[in-house]
């Protein structure tokens, strides 16, 4: 990395009045049309304590010029704590019960299936970068994960592609090159190739607005103060330096944090929910859904700090299963789903009977069998889904308003994101 990285990037246009520029209303938000190039970036599960010690480690001096000279806070993750619910909700500006999506994987309660959420069917609310395109922004959204492109890329009059499908993103991007050979998916390489092509977008001036969704393989693997770790927060750093030096306003947020939920041995620390609700009610009786579970799973093994409770048969009531969960060791709370639906800010109709979430250190799963441990690869399990991995850091390279900084004060959502760069940067 050159000194010039280090440099502020160039301020937004003093001359150009927020009040002239056009602008678009998006879920009862108001968004101003970018008078110069903004980069989103979610930078999944990277919890405040990764920007914290690579900064220690001096690995990213751009980002801990951000912290200084830019704005930065602590925001919060929407419950569940989870890739889907919260990616949605950053490019949506909402939380859950605005836009449906609360998890990665759900029960249909119509017809008894359960679903993997691979594209924007059960979204009911519009995107900040799809309703943008539709008023002449020129906008892109890049992911790493194929199976949020179709989502986060609802009503998108523009380019959007993701960094499992490498061929048809560089010819999105790229102009046609040929492209080697895809980034592995379990390695750091899959968000790189995703802030790689958000700087060739920049340097085509190809797009204003654009939204780069990362992996937390990393973190799923990685300790914050690991070497691995640190490699890959450099990494970041020097992307978010060339973002900034091509003239974007960059805001990065996390969609989660993540917890370490190993024994001291490194063996999993779990509560298999369904096994113990099968001792309490019978077989067949309760239905316990993962909503991590996606098509990553040497990430986490479908396990996390949150799962869902349906019950299944006449005579088991919710708050039986609250009963009969509330005194588990490694359970925090068990919660009757209309009550965490108005405590989250979730939709009522998709809501489960109980939700269920852990106590830091320990995640939850359905049945001992259900679960295939060996996708661990012998790493310890580090995860995510409760209030424990609601803390993320929201990062902006250029100061904010008075009126945006005092209203960080009173808390901030990982939704909140878009305003903040589109309206709340200083002219």
């Amino acid at each position: 990395m050159n000194d010039d990285s280090l440099a502020m990037p160039p301020a937004p246009n003093p001359t150009a009045d927020p009040a002239d520029r056009p602008f678009t209303e998006v879920n009862g938000r108001v968004y101003r049309h970018p008078r110069q190039p903004v980069a989103v970036i979610c930078a999944d599960g990277c919890g405040p304590e990764y920007l914290e010690a690579a900064i220690a480690h001096g690995v990213a001096p751009t980002l801990g010029r951000m912290s200084r000279d830019g704005f930065h806070a602590t925001a919060r993750a929407v419950v569940p704590t989870f890739t889907n619910p919260n990616n949605i909700s950053i490019v949506c500006g909402a939380p859950p019960s605005v836009h449906g999506i609360s998890g990665n994987y759900y029960l249909d309660r119509r017809t008894g299936r359960e679903v993997m959420m691979l594209d924007e069917a059960q979204m009911r609310a519009d995107t900040i970068p799809g309703r943008l395109s539709q008023e002449h922004v020129r906008v892109a959204v890049v992911t790493a994960k194929r199976k949020l492109r179709l989502a986060l890329a609802r009503g998108l009059r523009g380019i959007a592609c993701s960094a499992e499908d490498p061929a048809e993103a560089f010819d999105l991007i790229n102009e046609g090159r040929p492209f080697a050979s895809a980034p592995d998916k379990y390695s750091a390489d899959l968000s790189l190739f995703v802030l790689d092509a958000g700087i060739r977008l920049l340097e085509r001036r190809a797009a204003d607005l654009i939204y780069l969704s990362l992996s937390d393989f990393v973190q799923h693997a990685h300790a914050p103060d690991t070497p691995e770790a640190l490699a890959f927060m450099a990494a970041l750093d020097a992307r978010v330096a060339r973002l900034t030096m091509l003239g974007a306003i960059v805001g990065i947020v996390a969609d989660h944090g993540m917890t370490d939920m190993s024994h001291a041995d490194g063996s999993p620390n779990v509560v298999f929910v369904q096994d113990v609700l099968n001792a309490a009610f019978g077989h067949g009786s309760t239905r316990v859904i993962c909503p991590i579970t996606d098509p990553f799973g040497r990430h986490h093994a479908a396990l996390g700090g949150f799962v869902r409770v349906y019950a299944q048969q006449d005579g088991v009531a919710a708050g039986d299963v609250v009963r009969a969960l509330q005194d588990v060791p490694g359970i925090e709370a068990a919660v009757v789903g209309a009550d965490a639906c108005d405590r989250f800010d979730l939709p009522l109709a998709e809501e489960a009977d109980v939700v269920v979430f852990a106590e830091k250190g320990v995640a939850l799963g359905a049945g001992a069998a259900d679960h295939d441990l060996s996708q661990l690869a012998g790493q310890r399990l580090r995860s995510h889904g409760g209030p424990a991995e609601q803390a993320v850091p929201f990062l902006l390279s250029h100061p904010v308003t008075a009126s945006y900084a005092a209203r960080a004060s009173g808390g901030l959502w990982t939704y909140d994101i878009f305003d903040y760069a589109l309206n709340g940067v200083v002219a």
